[in-house]
Formats: C-alpha cells, sequence, structure tokens
C-alpha cells in the first residue's frame, strides 16, 4: 500500500481520501478549513496542520483545490515537504496555458507533475467509477498508472502535451453546463404548457443524444453543413420554443435565435442548423 496525500478535501477531495483511505493506503490530508480534514479521522485519513506537513514522506500527492492561484499557492507552502521522487497528481480544473506553464515550472524544479482532472461526483470516487484524464511525461505516467487506475473506472493519457487533459475538461464541462442550461430551457416551455418537469425529461428517452452528438459533431468539426435540418426550419422551431415560454426567463435560446438571424442574414440559411458552428472550423488567419 502507498503513503499518499490530499492537499483540499471539498466534496471530491473528501471522497477520494476516504477510498484511498479505505484501500488500505496511509493517507494524510490537509485543507484550509480543518472541520472538512478532521470529519476523514473516522475513515482513518490523518489530518495534518499545513501543506507541508501533509506531504512529508507521501510518495503520491492528489491535489483537488478550486483555481491556479490556489493550486499555486498550495504547492508553494508544500514544497519543503516534498519529498524528492513524489509526484503530484493534480485533479484541479484549471485553465491550459496557465497549467503548461505550471507544469514547465516544475519540471524545472525536478518536480514531478501530472494534470489528470475528472469527470466524476463524490459517490464516483468513493466508488472507483467515472473517467480521469491524464496528460504530462509517459514516464512518469507509467510510474503511476496502476494506482491511477485504482481511482477510476476509465483513465486516458492524452500524451506528453501537458495541457491537452486541462484543454478537454473544459470542453467536457462546457457540454454538461450547455445540457444544464437547455433542460432549463425545457423545464421552463413544460412549466408554460403545464406538462410536469418530469414528463418533459421522460422524452429524452425517445432520442438518441448520443448519436446526435457524434454525427453532427463530427459534421461540424469537416466543416460539413450539407442540410439534413435547415437552418431557417430550426429557426422557426427556436421561435415556437420562445413564444411556448412567453416571458419566462430563458438560459440559452434567446441567444441561439440571435446568432441564427445572423447566420440566415449571412445567406446560410439553407445549410443545415449545425453551420452555428461555421466560425469554430474557419481557418484563422495567421
Amino acid at each position: 500500500m502507498s503513503n499518499i496525500a490530499f492537499l483540499g478535501t471539498g466534496l471530491l477531495g473528501a471522497a477520494f481520501a476516504e477510498a484511498a483511505a479505505g484501500r488500505g493506503d496511509t493517507v494524510t490530508a490537509w485543507n484550509r478549513s480543518p472541520d472538512k480534514v478532521l470529519a476523514l479521522r473516522q475513515f482513518g485519513v490523518i489530518a495534518a496542520a499545513t501543506p507541508a506537513q501533509a506531504v512529508r514522506g507521501a510518495a503520491r500527492i492528489h491535489l483537488i483545490l478550486k483555481d491556479d492561484a490556489v493550486v499555486d499557492e498550495v504547492l508553494a507552502a508544500a514544497h519543503a515537504g516534498l519529498a524528492p521522487d513524489a509526484v503530484i497528481i493534480d485533479h484541479t480544473t484549471t485553465l491550459p496555458a496557465l497549467t503548461a506553464a505550471r507544469a514547465a515550472r516544475l519540471a524545472a524544479q525536478g518536480v514531478k507533475y501530472l494534470h489528470c482532472p475528472v469527470f466524476m461526483g463524490p459517490a464516483a470516487a468513493r466508488t472507483a467509477k467515472g473517467s480521469m484524464m491524464v496528460a504530462g511525461p509517459q514516464a512518469l505516467f507509467d510510474s503511476v498508472k496502476a494506482d491511477l487506475a485504482r481511482m477510476t473506472a476509465r483513465l486516458e493519457y492524452f500524451g506528453e502535451r501537458t495541457d491537452l487533459a486541462a484543454v478537454k475538461k473544459l470542453f467536457g464541462n462546457a457540454m454538461i453546463i450547455g445540457i444544464s442550461a437547455l433542460m432549463a430551457d425545457v423545464l421552463t416551455m413544460a412549466q408554460a404548457s403545464e406538462v410536469s418537469g418530469e414528463e418533459a425529461v421522460k422524452l429524452f428517452g425517445l432520442i438518441d443524444l448520443n448519436s446526435t452528438i457524434a454525427i453532427r459533431g463530427a459534421n461540424m468539426a469537416k466543416g460539413n453543413f450539407a442540410p439534413t435540418f435547415e437552418l431557417t426550419m430550426a429557426r422557426k422551431d427556436v421561435r415556437l420554443m420562445l413564444e411556448t415560454a412567453g416571458d419566462r426567463p430563458m438560459a440559452v435560446l434567446p441567444l441561439v435565435a440571435q446568432r441564427m438571424d445572423q447566420l440566415i442574414a449571412a445567406g446560410h440559411g439553407a445549410q443545415d442548423a449545425s453551420v452555428l458552428g461555421i466560425d469554430a472550423v474557419r481557418q484563422r488567419p495567421l
């Protein structure tokens, strides 16, 4: 079993620490709010007063923090306690440019660092479900691959480009947030139509959304906007949606309507509704 540390024990970090202790690892944890660490003592997690104390003697240090600024602050505070061969596993969702700069800075200092953001909530972290992405040196990944695999159902290594997992984490979160916003608009229409939210949500069992994303997304990425659902017809449908909602606030669809109007005015009305992504695939001038 391993001697590991967790810096940051919010909902996700606490779940990771609990699961690691349950697997038999020796786990030390630190959090800015001491009560959150002390609550983990029932699972055998050792509470540390400082980041440097938490990482002393640890082979792996897992970061689950708020943002880039906090990651840099906590790493600076932990540095004095780092063992020479310790590997830092950063699960924080961070800005790709700052992630790459951080990885380069730490490498120059001789610190071993992998960026490993996840798609999982606390329940998945406790039961090793969900997905974990990894970016960083191949040899370093190989050295901890088996340990990381114990934390997740799916482990994806994206190579040595150190910011690539950070980029793809933002892709995934954009979809999650976007779907949530569209669901809010659907529920608004349901409310206006005197249909229960539960009944509205059941409708999506009739739609193969995975196939829609795969096929339409692939065409969009290629710049293929051959029509199967013309933009003008899609715009008509969005008008009907907005009229159904009436004066209730909408999260996304009014902005979609505005963008559709711009594209129709620019002559794209006969193309597929996926032409909404045309600027994303146009070549940008150098």
